[in-house]
C-alpha cells in the first residue's frame, strides 16, 4: 500500500486551514489586500524612480512581504526557508538545517525553472539557471521587500517563469523627506543555537541633506552578515557571509544609487543522501550519518576527508539611475556586472575496497554583465511600461586532479570547458482600468515580450571527461522566444475575480545539454498558464466593540506544457538534477488561502493547495517527480504589549523522486511545526535603543521527517536486474535558536 498523507491529517489541516505567515500581517495593517491596484495614482514616492516599478499583473496569485514580516523568524537559515509558508513552495537542504545548501520547488517546479530578480536584475546564474543561496547568505537582512508571484508573471528581466518569479528589492525609499527623526539608523542582530549555529548580523545607514531641495540629500548604508553551523547532518559544516553596501543621491526628480552585495561560502558536502534506515533512524540507524569523503585508510579503519568541501564566492554590482520627468513619466537605467568563482574537493575512493583512488577539484569561473532601460507611463486610466534589456555570461568550468593522494599536493588539469550566452529581451506591458466608478473597476492587461538567446559551449564535457578519456563538447544554439500574456480583473465591494492567460518559454540549462544521454539536444520547454482566480476581503464585522477583519482567496490553475524538462530523480557528479524532455505534460491545481483576526491580540492564516503533476509515458499518463499532490500551511498568531508568538505548521503530502511511480521511490508525506517568541523590551528612555529578545524552536514536535532525495537505475550483476537506488536528505529534530535584536 503506498504511503500518503492520512484522510485524519488532511481534514485537519483543510479545517484548521491554513495561510503563509506574512498574511497575518497583511490582515492587521492592510484591511483590503485584493483591493484595487495602486500603482496608477500619480505618486511623488521616489523608491518608484530609483527602480522603476513594474506594472504587477492583477491577480491574487501572489505574495508580498516586507523586511519585518521576512526577518521575523530569521536564525540564519536561507532565504527559502523564510518563504516557506508561502502557498504551493516546498523547501528542501542537505544540511538538515536550512543553512548550507538549500532548494525549492513551487507547484512542483524547482528554482532553475523560477525566474529571480533582486532589483530587476536577473538572480539566477545564466547557465545553471538556479540561485545558490549559500553565496547570499541572510540575504534577507538586506532585503526591503518580497514578492512572490506564482504562475508565469509580468514581463521581466531573464528567464521566463515556469513555476513562480521571487522578486527581492533593496532599494526602497532610500532617502527620507528630511534628515529627521535622525539621520543614522543600525542594527545588531545576534542569535545561537543548536549544532553550534551562529548568525551575527551589523547595519547601519547614514542619511544626510534634504532630497526636496536642489542640491539634493545622500544616503550610505551598510550590512555584515555571518553565518555558521557544524549542520546536522554529520560534517555538513557551513561558514558563510555576505555584506551588502549602497551609495545614493537623490533630489525630488533624480535619483543614483550604487549597490553592491556578495558573499562567500565553505561548506562541507552533504549532497550524497543516505537510505532509508539512516533517514528515519530505524534499526539504530545513525539519522545524522553523511558518507560524503568516507574512505577506508593504511590500517583499515573508516576515516573522512577533511577538504571535501565547496568553496565560492560571488560579488554583485548595480548601478540605478531614475528620473522623474513630470507626474506621468519616469525613465530608469540600470549596469550591472557579477563575478563568480569558486570549486569543490573531493576524494574518490573505489566502489567495492572504498581504498582512496584521487582527489579532484572542479571549479569555475564566470562574468555576468548588462544593461536594462525602462520607462513608465502613468495615467488615471492606463499604466504603460517599456523595457529592453541585454545581458552576456561568460563562464569557464575546469577541473584539476590529483593522484598522489596525501603524499603530496600536486593537481593537474584533467578538463576544461567554456560558455557564453548572450540574453536580450523588449517588452511592453500596459494595465487599462475600462471602469473605475467607485468601488467597482473593471481593467484589462496585456503584455507583449521578445526574447532572444544565443548559447554557445565549447571544450571538454566536465561530466564525461576523465584522465584518460576526455570527451569533447560543442554545442550552439540561438532560439527566438515570443510570450503573450492577457488578463482582466473586475473588482467590487472587497471581491475581485481575475482571470489570465501566458505563453512562456525557457531554454535548456548547461546541465541538460552535459548530462544528455539522448541522440538529440535537449529541446526549450513552452507553456500555456491558465490562471482564474477570486478573492474578497472585509474590513471588519463589529464585534463586542472591536472590528474583525478578514480575507479569503480561491486561484485555480492550469499549466500546460510542451517538452517540458522534467527532474529523473538522479543528480549529476555535481549535485544538479538530471532532466528529460517529455512531450506531453501538465500541472494543474486550487490554492486556497485565508487570513482572519479574531481579536486585537489574535490573529489566524493559512493556505491549502491541491494538485495534479503528471508527464504521458506512452499511453498512460504517470505522476511527476517531485510533485506533491497536498501541501498546506498554518499560522496562529498572539500579540500583546510588545510579546508576539507565532505557531507555524507546514504539511506536505508523498510525494515520487522518481517518474515511473514506483512504489520505493515514494517520499512519505510530513508535517512539522515551529513556535517563535520575540519580545520587545519596555524600554521608555529614548536615548536606550529597542531592544528585542527572541527565541525559536523549529520542528517542535521533534519529528522525524525527511523533505528530498532522489533514485536512480542501475544494473546489479547478482540480480541480473535493474534495480532502483533511493537516498534520502533527513531534517533536524527539535531544535532551538535564541538571540537579540538592537536598533537605534
Amino acid at each position: 500500500m503506498k504511503t500518503t498523507l492520512s484522510i485524519r491529517t488532511l481534514c485537519v489541516c483543510a479545517c484548521v486551514s491554513v495561510m503563509n505567515a506574512h498574511l497575518c500581517a497583511q490582515v492587521t495593517n492592510q484591511p483590503d489586500p485584493f483591493g484595487e491596484d495602486t500603482s496608477f495614482y500619480l505618486s511623488k514616492r521616489m523608491d518608484e524612480i530609483v527602480v522603476s516599478a513594474p506594472v504587477v499583473q492583477a491577480t491574487i496569485s501572489k505574495q508580498e512581504m516586507t523586511h519585518e514580516q521576512l526577518n521575523r523568524d530569521n536564525s540564519g537559515q536561507n532565504l527559502p526557508y523564510l518563504l516557506s509558508t508561502a502557498p504551493s513552495m516546498v523547501v528542501t537542504s542537505d544540511d538538515g538545517l536550512g543553512v548550507g545548501y538549500t532548494y525549492f520547488h513551487v507547484r512542483g517546479t524547482d528554482q532553475t525553472r523560477i525566474n529571480m530578480t533582486m532589483n530587476e536584475v536577473p538572480l539566477n546564474d545564466a547557465e545553471s539557471q538556479s540561485v545558490f543561496w549559500v553565496n547570499l547568505t541572510d540575504m534577507a537582512s538586506g532585503v526591503s521587500s518580497l514578492q512572490v508571484q506564482r504562475g508565469v508573471g509580468t514581463s521581466a528581466n531573464g528567464g521566463s517563469s515556469f513555476g513562480a518569479s521571487v522578486n527581492l528589492r533593496t532599494l526602497d525609499a532610500t532617502v527620507p523627506e528630511s534628515s529627521h527623526p535622525g539621520p543614522v539608523r543600525a542594527e545588531l542582530d545576534f542569535n545561537g543555537g543548536m549544532y553550534n549555529t551562529f548568525r551575527e548580523m551589523v547595519k547601519a545607514d547614514v542619511y544626510w541633506g534634504d532630497r526636496m531641495e536642489k542640491k539634493g540629500a545622500w544616503h550610505l548604508g551598510g550590512r555584515f552578515s555571518k553565518v555558521n553551523s557544524d549542520g546536522y547532518i554529520r560534517r555538513a559544516n557551513s561558514n558563510l557571509l555576505s555584506y551588502q553596501g549602497e551609495l545614493g543621491w537623490q533630489n525630488s526628480r533624480t535619483a543614483v544609487t550604487l549597490t553592491a552585495f556578495g558573499g562567500k561560502e565553505k561548506t562541507y558536502m552533504a549532497w550524497y543522501g543516505v537510505d532509508y534506515d539512516h533517514a528515519y533512524g530505524v534499526n539504530g540507524a545513525d539519522r545524522r550519518y553523511n558518507p560524503a569523503g568516507e574512505y577506508i585508510d593504511k590500517n583499515g579503519n573508516i576515516a573522512y576527508y577533511d577538504n571535501q568541501t565547496d568553496n565560492y564566492q560571488q560579488h554583485h554590482v548595480h548601478m540605478h539611475v531614475g528620473h522623474r520627468f513630470n507626474l506621468n513619466w519616469t525613465l530608469s537605467a540600470t549596469a550591472h556586472y557579477t563575478y563568480g568563482t569558486g570549486y569543490y574537493e573531493m576524494l574518490t575512493a573505489d566502489y567495492m575496497t572504498q581504498q582512496p583512488l584521487d582527489i579532484t577539484q572542479k571549479g569555475l569561473k564566470n562574468h555576468f554583465y548588462g544593461g536594462i532601460l525602462t520607462t513608465k507611463y502613468v495615467h488615471e486610466k492606463v499604466d504603460v511600461q517599456m523595457g529592453i534589456a541585454l545581458n552576456q555570461y561568460r563562464g569557464k568550468q575546469y577541473g584539476n586532479i590529483d593522484t598522489t593522494l596525501f603524499a603530496e599536493r600536486m593537481f593537474i588539469p584533467y578538463y576544461e570547458g567554456f560558455g557564453r550566452k548572450t540574453d536580450g529581451n523588449i517588452y511592453a506591458k500596459a494595465n487599462w482600468r475600462v471602469l473605475y466608478r467607485g468601488q467597482e473597476k473593471l481593467s484589462l492587461y496585456g503584455d507583449l515580450q521578445y526574447r532572444l538567446v544565443d548559447y554557445k559551449i565549447w571544450g571538454d564535457n566536465e561530466e564525461m571527461s576523465y584522465l584518460d578519456a576526455r570527451e569533447s563538447i560543442d554545442k550552439h544554439h540561438t532560439w527566438h522566444f515570443f510570450n503573450p500574456k492577457a488578463g482582466l480583473t473586475y473588482d467590487n465591494k472587497g471581491h475581485r475575480l481575475s482571470a489570465t492567460f501566458a505563453v512562456a518559454h525557457r531554454e535548456p540549462t548547461r546541465n541538460n545539454f552535459v548530462t544528455n544521454m539522448n541522440p538529440e539536444d535537449p529541446k526549450p520547454e513552452r507553456l500555456y498558464d491558465y490562471e482564474l482566480g477570486y478573492g474578497f476581503s472585509s474590513p471588519g464585522v463589529l464585534k463586542s466593540g472591536y472590528t474583525m477583519p478578514w480575507t479569503i482567496g480561491l486561484n485555480l490553475y492550469f499549466m500546460d506544457y510542451d517538452n517540458q524538462l522534467i527532474t529523473t530523480g538522479d543528480v549529476s557528479s555535481v549535485g544538479y538534477p538530471i532532466t528529460t524532455n517529455v512531450k506531453h505534460s501538465y500541472r494543474t491545481g486550487a490554492e486556497f488561502h485565508f487570513g482572519v483576526e479574531w481579536t486585537p491580540w489574535f490573529a489566524w492564516s493559512g493556505n491549502l493547495t491541491w494538485s495534479r503533476n503528471k508527464w504521458k509515458d506512452g499511453d498512460t499518463w504517470r505522476t511527476i517527480s517531485f510533485s506533491p499532490d497536498w501541501t498546506a500551511g498554518n499560522m496562529f498568531s498572539f500579540h500583546h504589549a510588545g510579546f508576539n508568538a507565532d505557531i507555524q505548521t507546514l504539511v506536505v503530502s508523498s510525494q515520487y523522486l522518481g517518474n515511473m511511480e514506483e512504489a520505493k521511490t515514494e517520499l512519505k508525506a510530513y508535517s512539522v511545526t515551529n513556535l517563535v517568541l520575540r519580545y520587545l523590551l519596555p524600554i521608555t528612555n529614548k536615548r536606550v535603543p529597542d531592544i528585542t529578545i527572541k527565541c525559536q524552536i523549529n520542528n517542535l514536535f521533534n519529528t522525524k521527517y525527511v523533505n528530498n532525495g532522489g533514485s536512480q537505475k542501475y544494473y546489479d550483476d547478482t540480480t541480473q536486474r535493474y534495480e532502483t537506488a533511493v537516498w534520502y536528505f533527513p531534517q533536524a529534530g527539535i531544535n532551538v535558536h535564541a538571540g537579540f535584536v538592537v536598533k537605534w
